[in-house]
């Protein structure tokens, strides 16, 4: 059993020996591969093409686009369903509250102020220990609520270098 999430709209999809369920109502799909990425689909009488526009699946999202359309898709597994009805999404593991300093060091590079949107993977500053520069990343998509450190300045093992807020 999957959710899956089409432009705003929840389809819950199970697969059975003939075909697919969704929303419990029997569906019969005809799809033919026409090279990679690219698909026919028969629905009925309708015919459509899509293409596999872009896929993370580390976040189970795709980029879909049928009959020159772009859909949005996120796709939930019944333990991803399950996970969030216990209030335990997968999202919730990731978010980051603060950075510390790996080591001591000297801070060489502020990428980021109060405030400022971060992805994950920015470079948020860099820190020279042992005749080293360390390039600190965000791990996640966050907020920065708070630097608490400035350029030229030491720092701790330990201790807090940036905060993060909600997104």
């Amino acid at each position: 059993m999957y959710n899956v999430e089409v432009a705003g709209q929840t389809f819950e999809i199970q697969t059975n020996g003939e075909g697919f369920v969704v929303n419990g109502d029997p569906v019969t799909l005809d799809i033919s591969m026409i090279q990679d990425g690219y698909y026919h689909v028969l629905h009925g009488t309708k015919s459509f093409r899509a293409e596999v526009v872009e896929v993370d699946r580390t976040k189970k999202r795709l980029a879909i686009k049928v009959n020159g359309r772009l859909y949005p898709v996120i796709v939930k597994d019944r333990f991803d369903v399950l996970l969030d009805k216990m209030g335990m999404n997968s999202n919730a593991g990731t978010r980051v509250n603060n950075i510390k300093a790996p080591m001591p060091g000297l801070i060489v590079a502020l990428s980021v102020k109060d405030g400022d949107e971060v992805k994950a993977g920015d470079t948020l500053l860099v820190l020279e220990a042992m005749k080293m520069e360390n390039v600190i990343k965000a791990p996640g998509d966050a907020v920065v609520k708070s630097v608490k450190v400035k350029m030229g300045e030491g720092v701790e093992k330990n201790q807090v270098l940036i905060e993060f807020g909600p997104v």
